[in-house]
């Protein structure tokens, strides 16, 4: 979750029809195993004559890893677990045991029942997911596949302090398909249909592929509509590659082989542009989705559908512009500065970054500060700067008063709209763009489309 946020709950993964306590057990001894066994390889005692005594056995894993037919390091999710097992781990929202557990301290872990309809009716109407459900509703993260990669999470969520969002979209789907959650929300006016299954997924960026979670658990009367979904899917996978392709360099390929070499990059150690990830940000969008539909917006804006007159109170607002709004500046101020001044706010040449101390940082070469930001080639192709470095332009469709309410009354958002750190426009009722200048006023920037205004 955003690092504005403190975590409230710990949440447990369970093996489904397993002996979870065990699995976990033989998790921690595999990954302390794997952690002593990387300590001795690269220890200052022992890396030479590990070298010298053992490097031969390793050149066969040398070879395929070099030529992409296998993957260095084990995927994360899945390290220390058995290949047939990982498909069978979840999460699950009830408490557990700390041996069956990562709780610590006598902890319990889950969502207590008292908290999970509110929390569910949030997330809701959050979404604007109140009616009209679909059969099938998937709730998709993102993340990213790279390896020899010490700027990975770069590439992951920036709403999940730098992780995936595989854990946050299998938790609300879980919540979401809990029967007594839904008797709980029909109390509170939002009906879920009985035929209605909510289904979490993770969109790989890097590859974009989309892998479904807990498809088994589906019921067997959405069978064709779960087939549907994977055709759509990868026909989108398809697509988006086709699209990707020209920033890639190898937008001249046909599909199979543009598919093919985008999975070779996700697994390619040498690989310094894996993906573009989010160069050329520029614009934040809250506002029905009706606006942007049809719009070409070059993948230059985050979009979040916002629709006033159905937030009472406007805490939904608030949210936004507390959190999404923070979390895309400070992703927008990250490529900026990386741009703007590389040699203090950037990272550098990647090619010659060495981690340093295990995982606190990078240096370029073999001395020097420790280097921040982003790399030369996030934002670099070798030609030309793929990022524009514009501060972010905030499209917000809500009432003047309440916006200025909530920017009055918490002093980040005050500072960063009145100290110029991005700019926030305001669509009106009647469809007017107005940009909110630093002394409090709003300056009508004309009858200008949404499109144009981005």
């Amino acid at each position: 979750m955003p690092v504005i946020f403190n975590p409230a709950y710990r949440i447990c993964e369970r093996v489904e029809d397993g002996d979870n306590e065990g699995v976990q057990e033989r998790r921690r001894r595999r990954l302390g195993l794997a952690k002593a066994w990387k300590g001795f390889k690269l220890s200052a005692a022992s890396c030479f004559s590990f070298v010298e005594s053992a490097g031969l056995i390793y050149g066969p894993k040398l070879l395929t890893d070099s030529l992409g037919w296998t993957r260095p390091v084990p995927e994360p999710h899945g390290q220390g677990i058995d290949k047939q097992l990982s498909e069978r781990i979840g999460s699950t929202l009830d408490a557990m045991s700390e041996g069956q557990c990562c709780t610590q301290h006598g902890e319990s872990g889950g969502i207590p029942e008292a908290d999970r309809v509110g929390h569910a009716e949030r997330i809701l109407r959050a979404m604007f997911i109140t009616e009209s459900f679909g059969r099938l509703v998937l709730l998709a993260g993102h993340g990213s596949t790279t390896v020899n990669n010490p700027h990975a999470t770069g590439l992951d969520c920036g709403a999940c302090a730098g992780q995936t969002g595989e854990a946050s979209a299998r938790v609300v789907a879980a919540l979401l398909n809990d029967p007594v959650v839904r008797g709980g929300l029909a109390v509170r006016g939002i009906e879920i249909p009985e035929d209605t299954w909510f289904l979490a997924g993770l969109h790989d960026t890097t590859t974009d592929t989309v892998h479904l979670f807990d498809t088994d658990e589906v019921p067997r009367a959405l069978g064709d509509d779960l087939a549907q979904l994977r055709q759509w899917l990868e026909q989108a996978g398809d697509l988006t590659r086709m699209e990707r392709s020209a920033l890639l360099g190898i937008g001249g390929l046909p599909d199979r082989a543009v598919e093919a070499n985008v999975h070779r990059r996700s697994r390619d150690w040498s690989q310094v542009r894996p993906e573009w990830a989010l160069a050329n940000n520029a614009a934040f969008i809250a506002a029905p989705r009706v606006r942007t539909t049809g719009m070409d917006l070059g993948g230059r804006a985050f979009l979040h559908e916002y629709v006033w007159e159905k937030d009472e109170g406007f805490g939904i607002l608030e949210l936004i512009m507390t959190a999404p709004m923070v979390v895309a500046n400070w992703i927008n101020m990250q490529y900026y500065g990386s741009v703007v001044d590389n040699k203090r706010f950037g990272s550098g040449n990647k090619v010659l970054h060495n981690v340093t101390g295990g995982a606190i940082g990078v240096l370029e070469g073999n001395g020097g500060d420790l280097r921040t930001g982003l790399p030369l080639q996030s934002l670099h192709d070798g030609r030309r700067w793929v990022h524009e470095p514009l501060g972010l332009s905030v499209f917000i469709e809500a009432p003047q008063a309440a916006m200025d309410d909530i920017i009055a009354r918490h002093d980040l958002v005050r500072q960063l709209v009145e100290n110029g750190w991005l700019h926030l426009l305001r669509i009106g009722e009647d469809e007017v763009v107005y940009r909110r200048l630093a002394g409090g006023q709003w300056e009508r920037s004309g009858d200008m489309a949404l499109a144009e205004a981005a």
